[in-house]
């Protein structure tokens, strides 16, 4: 698993209309997250630092919201997520992640979401965001009463 360093997001893109954004991310679960799967709200709020063409970059937040019918600290699967992503430069991207895997890399867990850019800016590309997933052991805030939220480093890419 790669991480470009926020320094570097604005070498990517030579025109072909790729994208690289690197920040955190603040996750939080409603209700939170147990050893037992259930239904479960997943709320994102990420702040980025975009490389959208060479030598520039501009800030973005970006905000996903889901369901996860079968969510818990061991992962969570479920129907398609969404994230708007709105860029300082006003412009914006509107992208639908049906895919979730969690990969371990370098002995972390990392969940990847895969999906394509449906409106705005990259629209028709397909989009790759991962984050950090839990430690490999499933938090003793798992247990009772729940895991309320994370956060952490992510990486959200959109392909050219």
């Amino acid at each position: 698993m790669a991480w470009a360093p926020a320094g570097q997001a604005g070498e990517r893109g030579a025109g072909d209309g790729a994208v690289l954004c690197t920040g955190t991310s603040v996750s939080t679960f409603d209700p939170p997250l147990t050893l037992v799967p259930r239904s479960t709200h997943i709320h994102v709020d990420a702040s980025y630092t975009c490389g959208v063409a060479p030598g520039r970059t501009v800030e973005a937040v970006g905000v996903l919201d889901g369901q996860a019918p079968q969510g818990s600290c061991l992962g969570h699967t479920g129907p398609a997520r969404t994230e708007i992503v709105r860029y300082a430069d006003g412009e914006r991207s509107v992208i639908v992640y049906p895919d979730m895997t969690t990969v371990r890399a370098g002995g972390a867990l990392y969940n990847r979401l895969t999906g394509r850019v449906v409106e705005g800016r990259g629209k028709g590309r397909t989009a790759t965001r991962t984050t950090p997933a839990l430690s490999g052991q499933p938090s003793t805030d798992c247990l009772t009463p729940g895991l309320r939220g994370s956060s952490g480093h992510t990486q959200l890419e959109i392909h050219p």
